[in-house]
């Protein structure tokens, strides 16, 4: 029998996988940070943009099909955080919106601008893009603040009634004073680095840029191993949200450590995906003709991400804790929709696997002849 517990799980499940593959995704983004790190000419820079071109509609997406999930199956946390830490998700938005707009007019008739203006903006992307996102995740583990009050809605001579009050007036950018905040968002910009170096030594067959993408894999990843390592390494160390069977929650100590331990299925889809991103990256490195990293890294980095959102939100703990009020903290059981509402999302997920198929096969038919200069000179259509 399905019950309403088990209808939230999966739901988490649901967003935890999303949230996997909008990080593969951002391959996009750190791609476009490396257009004029890469490309040294102009018709280098096309081959980057290009390549990137053909896939940024899908990181969108998913960004926006991420946030519509989360909407409908925990609209509390939609309100509480969209609706409190605004700045942040503003910030998300316009990047990204940017970046819409970089692709379109780069090459329109009468862009007085200028192509490297907008690429400038697909750059800036590239950067703020992922570091928002990783720092905004981050607090799922570090905490916010804000208040909930259920009950605000019921009493009398409110004349906006709201739930949830944010605690400061910078709205979400004071996450960023948290230093391991701004470590997880720099492992995302690194990664993101990492997996668009990837992709690229993927999709362009060009002499002079293979080599370059295969030393700028190992410069990001570098940094990305010490940002990732060390958030980690503070995440099995530090006090977790622990929720008891009253929905009180409490600090407990190495909840996090705790919850992988008492989760052996998640903790292998942690290890595994670690085990495929370190694979992804050496593998093209060592081996000169070996250009499909991109596919186990990418592989790994979504099983990743999956684990440390089940680790957030599953076994007893409070996916997004508030600091200012431990008992305001958002679990799967106090934020979610209704049963109704669950049971009927669930039914229509089925028709999940169909439109990952469509995505796929779409992927395959965009991707099955690599970029060069020469196809370039002859596209009818080019960013």
């Amino acid at each position: 029998m399905i019950t309403y517990t088990f209808l939230q799980q999966y739901w988490w499940f649901i967003v935890s996988l999303l949230a996997g593959i909008l990080v593969f995704l951002m391959f996009v983004q750190g791609a476009n940070s490396l257009i004029f790190r890469l490309g040294q000419n102009e018709a280098e820079r096309e081959l980057v943009v290009n390549a990137t071109g053909r896939k940024w509609e899908f990181t969108f997406t998913t960004l926006v099909t991420f946030g519509g999930a989360f909407f409908a199956a925990f609209p509390l946390f939609y309100s509480t955080s969209f609706g409190g830490a605004y700045w942040v998700w503003m910030a998300i938005l316009v990047t990204f919106v940017l970046q819409a707009v970089s692709y379109e007019y780069q090459s329109k008739d009468g862009n007085f601008l200028g192509k490297n203006f907008f690429r400038r903006t697909l750059v800036l992307n590239g950067f703020a893009g992922p570091f928002l996102v990783g720092a905004a995740v981050a607090t799922f583990f570090t905490g916010s603040d804000f208040c909930v009050e259920k009950n605000a809605i019921s009493e009398a001579g409110l004349i906006v009634p709201a739930i949830s009050t944010w605690g400061t007036a910078w709205h979400g950018l004071e996450a960023l004073a948290n230093p391991w905040n701004i470590v997880l968002g720099m492992a995302v910009v690194f990664l993101s680095r990492t997996l668009g170096g990837l992709y690229l030594l993927n999709q362009i067959n060009d002499d002079q840029l293979r080599p370059r993408c295969r030393r700028q894999v190992i410069s990001d990843a570098i940094p990305f191993l010490i940002f990732f390592l060390a958030f980690v390494g503070y995440l099995l160390c530090k006090d977790g949200f622990a929720v008891d069977e009253y929905g009180t929650v409490s600090l407990v100590g190495h909840k996090y450590l705790t919850n992988l331990l008492e989760m052996p299925v998640t903790l292998g889809i942690f290890l595994v995906g670690v085990v495929l991103v370190l694979l992804g990256i050496i593998r093209p490195i060592l081996n000169e003709k070996f250009t499909r990293g991109i596919w186990p890294a990418g592989i790994g980095t979504i099983l990743t991400v999956l684990s440390l959102f089940l680790v957030a939100g599953l076994n007893q703990t409070a996916y997004y804790p508030s600091v200012t009020n431990l008992q305001s903290s958002l679990t799967l059981s106090n934020s979610c929709s209704s049963e109704f509402t669950l049971t009927v999302m669930a039914w229509v997920s089925l028709f999940i696997p169909f439109v990952l198929a469509y995505i796929a096969h779409a992927w395959h038919a965009i991707d099955k002849k690599e970029i060069t200069k020469e196809e370039l000179k002859d596209a009818h259509h080019k960013y």
